[in-house]
Order: structure tokens, then C-alpha cells, then sequence
């Protein structure tokens, strides 16, 4: 997993590191995460090959394991990240992307540049980090408001004589 820090190119029509990226980085950590799968190759030939592969319709996860020099075991899957775990370039890159399958996969082209080398990045998922928060205080709020509704009901329910 490439760790936090600054590279080169962002993703094929993904967003590009203007110099303030440490800002709408802090602001947005914690936004959302993604399912990410790389490949990772130090030399820039071997990634182009790797690309050529793809291109072929050979499945990302093979080419993975026969071309990356990082995860190759796991088909080059690096699990959910979320923003402010991954270097730079390569966060721009993944969060730009759409989502898509092995089936039909979407990858970075031309491959993303950081300082461990050359990666093709493609996503397999997103999601909100605070669906989970989200939901438990939904919850919360639902009881809340059936025991403010049960008491109003016992409340309103009970007749009081006239005088």
C-alpha cells in the first residue's frame, strides 16, 4: 500500500495536484473510502506491458499477480482506503475513478506516477465512512421519537374529569 506523501501524475482525467491538495485533503479525510486494486511496477516498461495485458482482456487480478511488485499475491487488491491513506497522486487517481468490475474493469491509462514507481489503479467499491454513525444514530433518533410519541399518547389518552 503506498503510503501518505507527494509524486507525480494524477489519473487519466482525475484531478490534478494543484498545490493545495494538503488543504482539501484534511477537510475531506474521512469523506469517503474506496475499494481499491493496483498494480504496481518500479519500471515504467514492465507497467506498459502490464497495460497491453489489460488491454488484451486479460483479467486485472491475473495481471496483478504476474506484473506487480506490491500485492501481487491478493490480485493486487488493497482493500478500503480511505483519503489521507494513500500518496497523493495516487488518492487523486482512485477517488476519480468510477467504479467497475473485473469483468469490466476501468483503470488509470496512462499509469500513475509516485515515488515507488508506476501504478494501474482501478475501483471496486465506494462508500461513505459515516453510513455506519449514520445509521446507529438514525436508530437512536427512532426510539426517541416512539417514546416521546408512547408518552404523549398515555398522556393525551387518560381522561381528566371536568369540574
Amino acid at each position: 500500500m503506498p503510503p501518505k506523501g507527494k509524486g507525480g501524475k494524477g489519473a487519466k482525467g482525475g484531478a490534478s495536484d494543484s498545490g493545495d491538495g494538503d488543504k482539501k485533503e484534511k477537510s475531506q479525510k474521512g469523506g469517503t473510502a474506496v475499494k481499491v486494486r493496483h498494480i504496481l511496477c518500479e519500471k515504467h516498461g514492465k507497467c506498459m506491458e502490464a497495460m497491453e495485458k489489460l488491454k488484451s482482456g486479460v483479467r486485472f487480478s491475473e495481471v496483478a499477480s504476474q506484473y506487480s511488485e506490491d500485492k501481487a499475491r491478493q490480485g493486487g487488491d488493497l482493500g478500503w482506503m480511505t483519503r489521507g491513506s494513500m500518496v497523493g497522486p495516487f488518492q487523486d487517481a482512485a477517488f476519480a475513478l468510477p467504479v467497475s468490475t473485473m469483468d469490466k474493469p476501468v483503470y488509470t491509462d496512462p499509469p500513475v506516477k509516485t515515488k515507488f514507481g508506476y501504478h494501474i489503479i482501478m475501483v471496486e467499491g465506494k462508500k461513505r465512512e459515516v453510513d455506519d454513525l449514520a445509521l446507529r444514530l438514525l436508530q437512536q433518533s427512532k426510539g426517541h421519537i416512539f417514546k416521546e410519541q408512547q408518552v404523549r399518547h398515555n398522556y393525551t389518552s387518560h381522561k381528566v374529569p371536568a369540574y
